[in-house]
């Protein structure tokens, strides 16, 4: 995840106060930063895919993924592109943190989480979608499982963590776009020659994504995995009717009128509830449910998740019934 993925101003999720030990030019527009313990020696535990958040002291919380091995006990590692439509989290990163700054950063989550034990693997980064592919191609080729790499971007001086990359070794193949008469990758082509039981893996922007969940059908592949770094739904244009909402364990009821986010009707009521990126990308605000039907608009849930109807993202997620049950207080 990139500054893309979670918008959003303060959140409700627990926070741990890291330094920044280090800030390194990755590639044009691209940082690295190394965060480390303020008290103690160690950071909570993360799998291959997890990211954290960023409370910046402008008041504006972005996730990012974490991009080290998770045997770096004693660290994080995030990589920041300054977006050029950044909303100001992206660009205060650049140009307001320093080496030895305190940040709040929020606990580990994962959405994108890694198959270890997959029999075959392929990774696609787009962009800056490489930062949580890095992770996960390291631990896939240290554990000696068949994986491959596409990294592609619109040009070799836009790609970063090249080096980590290269001395990692194996199956990686690079495609700069300005050096193919600026065409894309062919993700047809190439996922149409993979194994149906491969696993698939793409991070970068939709257009991307969306490109790759339609070249993977057509080549039969049914273990899909993707992580936006927008909403594949602006949520400002959809559309949402009102419903009531029952609190399994207080059992209060709470009304959500048309056009009302049920998170914004959840905190008027002070209900205790966590949320980060309001964007239905970052997975902070997963709630169960336990009756009605949900009206899903987040980017995190599977098809099958949504199918099921146990969880929701109730920063984006409405109700299709006209009561829905969750398990708040």
């Amino acid at each position: 995840m990139d500054e893309q993925t979670a918008g959003g101003t303060t959140a409700r999720t627990a926070s741990l106060s890291a330094r920044i030990r280090t800030i390194r030019h990755e590639a044009e527009r691209v940082l690295s930063i190394e965060l480390v313990p303020v008290n103690g020696d160690v950071l909570p535990p993360f799998a291959p895919g997890a990211h954290i958040d960023l409370h910046l002291s402008n008041g504006i919380t972005r996730s990012y993924s974490l991009v080290n091995s998770p045997d770096d006990t004693g660290r994080y590692v995030i990589g920041v592109l300054n977006d050029e439509k950044s909303r100001g989290g992206s660009r205060y990163v650049h140009e307001q943190l320093r080496c030895g700054s305190i940040v709040a950063i929020g606990q580990p989550r994962n959405n994108f989480a890694l198959d270890e034990n997959a029999a075959s693997t392929v990774l696609i980064a787009g962009g800056i979608g490489i930062t949580p592919m890095l992770c996960m191609y390291r631990r896939l080729r240290e554990a000696g499982r068949d994986v491959r790499l596409v990294y592609c971007s619109r040009s070799r001086k836009q790609a970063a963590f090249l080096d980590e990359l290269s001395a990692l070794g194996g199956d990686i193949q690079l495609h700069f776009d300005d050096e193919h008469d600026g065409r894309p990758f062919d993700l047809t082509a190439f996922l149409a020659q993979q194994n149906e039981n491969v696993h698939a893996y793409c991070c970068g922007p939709n257009a991307m994504l969306n490109g790759f969940e339609t070249a993977c059908a057509a080549a039969g592949i049914g273990n899909v995995h993707i992580e936006r770094f927008a909403a594949s739904v602006p949520v400002a244009d959809v559309p949402q009717t009102g419903f009531t909402v029952e609190l399994a364990r207080s059992g209060r009821t709470l009304d959500v009128p048309a056009g009302k986010p049920l998170l914004d009707a959840l905190l008027e009521a002070n209900v205790d509830v966590d949320y980060s990126c309001r964007e239905g990308l970052c997975g902070a605000c997963e709630t169960r449910v336990l009756g009605g039907c949900p009206e899903h608009r987040d980017s995190v849930l599977t098809q099958s998740e949504r199918n099921a109807g146990n969880v929701m993202m109730i920063c984006v997620s409405g109700a299709k019934s006209g009561t829905l049950v969750l398990d708040l207080a």
